[in-house]
């Protein structure tokens, strides 16, 4: 098989998606826009989604790695509108578009139609991480779409199965679906639960990094193939399993830590950029073939779908936080808060996936009923919601005057945690000190003490004043001339290996250690920003 397409597109998305970083506008937006342009120029490979890839190969990592970063106790807090959202809400949605869509285009069943609404019922994982980390939600919004993004699939997939059978004619049951669903929820979760304990204690007995990181790749995949082998929710498998691991990230040594946080990040990078790119290049293939309806049939419907899901996730959401006997009854939010949530349901490439897996034909061997119509109505949902919701967030948050997160709280409260931490390693460190068996010259000592200071007072500059030069605080200051001395200790380095009095191994060696200690000083500077 060439590969070489495949390297093509994701080097030109990670290329895109690098030069994204640097506009305005959000990278997803930007990939799926030079996706949507390049699929019409000449000499560019059809890239058909395949489910079969799509599903079992991409949605893994990228659940996994939202999971990582998601919070368990957050997302424990928030429980309730989490599964509103990712339950209620896509089977409310899966009925309310399967109806319109039904009730619109002639001689459509309903059952098909129905297809149609749990394809395009579930906002997306990618695109929710994504804005969220991009505009800066409050930290309570941005916990409730991570949460609905990392259950909803399961949802969807289950409502969709369904109603698959039911239009291929597999005798499926209202139910029997319900079944299924629960079958599918509480087995994903089972196994997951099955799962986490052994794979964390793993992760704790192995001591070497590139060994645990190899293992740490190949956890989503596991998880979701031993789900979805047994009949049960392999997304939710992943999920289960990746809150669990992200939890309890602190058992297990720096360098993993390190190491697996660079890995991951590279993987979700690569996977985004071609997640995106790829959902732009389905025009050429979707515009192929539209059946028997004509263009302005097939744009009418594609705005009514459009609106059909846009209007039902308000109408969900508004009910759901204010009618009486169902909102939250830890107090009701502004209106803005729901509004956003309402138009943060950009859909992706998980629904293009599950479109592309709708058969031919169904079991009497007749052609599925508006297929081609159906996989168009998907790109048209997908493409407007990342480009109409997509675009307007960050406005609309500027015109609704949103608070986003207060940094300087955070800063406060990350500084009183480094405080009290330092205070108990000191008392620690005075204990270790006046046991004979921990002599150390006082240098080492005084090192010791002042490392720990250093690490205490960091935060606490980071609230004070600024040099009225430069504009920076005292710790921009300190981690910026440490970063030019280490610069310059490297540069020494290189020369002496260069004159050959020292060797390329040793080299190696001592910049390892200089990398790490300006790892060390990067960290706490993106925690700052």
């Amino acid at each position: 098989m060439d590969a070489t397409p495949l390297l093509l597109l994701v080097a030109a998305s990670a290329a895109v998606a690098g030069a994204a970083r640097r506009t305005p506008v959000p990278p997803p937006l930007v990939l799926v826009a030079v996706g949507l342009a390049a699929s019409f120029l000449p000499g560019v490979p059809d890239y058909t989604l395949d489910p079969d890839i799509v599903l079992p190969l991409v949605l893994p990592p990228l659940l996994h790695v939202a999971a990582l970063d998601s919070s368990y106790l957050d997302l424990r807090a928030q429980v309730r509108h989490v599964l509103l959202l990712s339950v209620g809400y896509v089977l409310f949605s899966t009925v309310v578009v399967g109806w319109v869509v039904h009730t619109m285009v002639p001689g459509l069943s309903l059952t098909a139609a129905l297809v149609l609404g749990a394809i395009v019922a579930p906002p997306d994982a990618v695109a929710a991480t994504a804005v969220a980390r991009r505009i800066g939600l409050p930290a309570k919004i941005t916990t409730i779409l991570k949460g609905e993004s990392l259950f909803n699939d399961a949802t969807s997939i289950t409502a969709y199965k369904v109603a698959l059978a039911a239009t291929v004619g597999a005798g499926a049951t209202w139910a029997g679906g319900l079944a299924e669903f629960a079958v599918a929820a509480v087995g994903g979760v089972g196994v997951g639960l099955v799962l986490m304990g052994p794979l964390q204690w793993l992760r704790t007995r192995l001591r070497d990094p590139l060994l645990l990181n190899t293992v740490s790749l190949l956890i989503p995949f596991v998880a979701y193939a031993v789900a979805e082998e047994v009949h049960a929710s392999g997304v939710l498998a992943v999920v289960v399993v990746g809150l669990y691991l992200g939890h309890r990230a602190w058992q297990v040594d720096f360098a993993t830590r390190l190491q697996e946080a660079a890995v991951w990040r590279m993987a979700a990078f690569l996977l985004e950029s071609s997640v995106f790119a790829l959902i732009g290049l389905q025009l050429r293939v979707v515009l192929g073939d539209v059946g028997d309806y004509g263009a302005g049939e097939v744009a009418v419907y594609a705005a009514v779908v459009f609106l059909a899901v846009v209007a039902g996730r308000f109408a969900w959401v508004y009910v759901t936080v204010y009618l009486p006997g169902v909102r939250d009854p830890g107090g009701t939010p502004p209106w803005t808060y729901p509004f956003v949530v309402s138009w943060t349901g950009m859909r992706g490439v998980v629904s293009l996936a599950i479109a592309f897996a709708i058969p031919l034909t169904v079991d009497d061997g007749d052609p599925f009923p508006g297929r081609n119509l159906l996989l168009f109505l998907t790109f048209t949902t997908v493409i407007g919601t990342l480009v109409v919701q997509g675009l307007t967030l960050t406005p609309l948050i500027r015109v609704l005057g949103l608070p986003g997160r207060d940094s300087y709280q955070e800063t406060l409260a990350e500084a009183q945690a480094q405080n009290e931490a330092s205070r108990a390693a000191e008392q620690r460190l005075e204990e270790l000190l006046a046991d004979p068996r921990n002599t150390l010259p006082q240098p080492l000592v005084n090192r010791l003490r002042s490392v720990l200071e250093r690490r205490r007072n960091a935060v606490w500059e980071r609230l004070g004043t600024v040099n009225e030069t430069t504009g920076e605080s005292a710790d921009e200051t300190y981690r910026r001339l440490t970063r030019e001395v280490i610069a310059t200790e490297r540069e020494s380095f290189v020369r002496q290996r260069d004159e050959r009095r020292i060797d390329d191994e040793m080299l190696r060696t001592l910049l390892r250690r200089l990398d790490l200690e300006e790892a060390a000083a990067l960290y706490q500077e993106d925690a700052a920003q």
